[in-house]
């Protein structure tokens, strides 16, 4: 069996049209927070970046999204006068995806290994996302697959902070990570629950 190129933001789409007022989010530290605008980047090259973009949208807090970020993409938005104030980082391997872009993982892991530095560098806000839960991390990986595991392990560790589907850490992966680097954990419920815990991350 494959890995199917999912895409979690269609259904967030519809749910985000049902919705009516958001509602306060409860499981989210006051002390976390972060400033937009905000670049948007895949490391892996799955389909979860799409998800958080229609979640800024919905939010309407400035951003952009490009799953092939570079350090250089920072350096040049800084030199227009607006540079990024925080860098979210969606950690998940697409094999289909990584495929059409003519990459691999280990290509991944070094432009977003560079990119976190130079984020560092720029003094920019590190958030790791893990958005698809387990069925991006094991259940959709054929055997022996562990581009999504390797994902994972560029990212969050360097991340300052961890926004995570709550699902996808059944097993304790993103918990283990945060406590050993100190890093917060933010961790939802529910698909819709991005909603209100960005719309807290980012003081709106």
């Amino acid at each position: 069996m494959t890995r199917a190129h999912r895409s979690p933001a269609l259904l967030l789409a519809v749910l985000l049209l049902t919705m009516g007022a958001v509602v306060p989010y409860a499981g989210q530290d006051k002390a976390v927070k972060a400033e937009t605008p905000v670049l948007v980047t895949s490391c892996g090259q799955s389909p979860g970046p799409n998800t958080i973009k229609v979640v800024l949208q919905r939010l309407k807090l400035a951003g952009d999204t490009d799953p092939l970020a570079t350090a250089e993409t920072l350096k040049a938005k800084a030199a227009e006068g607006t540079p990024y104030r925080s860098v979210i980082i969606v950690m998940g391997a697409s094999l289909k995806g990584m495929g059409a872009a003519g990459i691999s993982i280990e290509d991944e892991i070094k432009r977003s290994e560079i990119l976190i530095a130079e984020a560092k560098k720029a003094g920019l806000t590190v958030i790791g996302a893990h958005v698809e839960g387990m069925k991006r991390r094991a259940q959709g990986a054929t055997a022996g697959d562990t581009t999504d595991e390797q994902s994972i392990d560029a990212v969050a560790p360097r991340s300052d902070i961890l926004l995570i589907y709550k699902e996808g850490n059944s097993d304790g992966r993103f918990t283990v990570i945060s406590k050993a680097g100190n890093i917060p954990l933010i961790e939802v419920e529910k698909m819709m629950d991005f909603v209100p815990a960005l719309e807290k991350l980012f003081g709106k």
